[in-house]
């Protein structure tokens, strides 16, 4: 891949054979920003996992910086009600199920309460696809309507290992003070931490790179 001047010249600022620490990489990130827009920075974390293993959970990063999410919440009763009050952008049951099955997509985030399983379950196909099916492991099939919106609007946000083992998670944007997009960073990789499944042997963590957008990747030192 033939890569611009304006990314050659970003290259030159890094020693491909070092491991950088958090708040170095991060501050080198920055410096390499060369896009007219705000770029994001985002982590890749390569686990030491079998194929059979996953790795998947939401957390709330300390420090926001993208749009509050749309959250949609299939629900019935004092449970629709809940969310109503929790600010969820739409609220239903069937009548949401028929409207989406038409091919309206006008949210980020779906929520539902286990009664609402079997009908939302029909969805599959749509929301599956487009990595918004509820699911318990991501704390979406729940009772507690109102934690869980309160959360997702604030940002709780969803990371899970693809087929090589490799989880890639936005952590900030260039425009952001490094501080805060290292405390995001370590937040990230100690929850990351936390999945590590029972019977990996060795190092969890085998590598971790940072980088913007659009600029060249650093690689940093992980403790675990």
């Amino acid at each position: 891949m033939k890569h611009g001047k304006k990314y050659r010249e970003a290259m030159e600022k890094v020693d491909v054979t070092k491991v950088y620490g958090i708040e170095e990489g991060v501050k080198l990130v920055k410096d390499m920003a060369f896009a007219k827009f705000d770029e994001t920075v985002e982590v890749s974390v390569n686990l030491n996992m079998k194929k059979s293993q996953s790795v998947r959970d939401t957390f709330v990063l300390p420090h926001q910086f993208a749009a509050e999410k749309k959250v949609l919440v299939f629900a019935k009763g004092d449970k629709a009600k809940e969310a109503e009050e929790a600010g969820a952008a739409y609220v239903g049951a069937e009548e949401l199920v028929e409207k989406i099955k038409g091919g309206w997509l006008d949210f980020d985030i779906c929520v539902a309460t286990p009664d609402m399983m079997r009908e939302v379950g029909k969805l599959g196909p749509v929301l599956g696809r487009r990595g918004l099916m509820p699911n318990p492991k991501t704390r979406t099939v729940t009772m507690d309507v109102k934690g869980a919106v309160a959360e997702l609007k604030q940002g709780r946000i969803e990371f899970r290992a693809d087929k090589g083992g490799v989880v890639h998670m936005a952590v900030g944007k260039v425009s952001m003070e490094s501080d805060h997009v290292k405390a995001n960073i370590e937040t990230f990789l100690d929850e990351l931490s936390k999945k590590r499944p029972s019977d990996v042997k060795g190092e969890f963590v085998k590598s971790a790179s940072v980088s913007s957008t659009m600029g060249p990747g650093v690689k940093l030192m992980v403790q675990e």
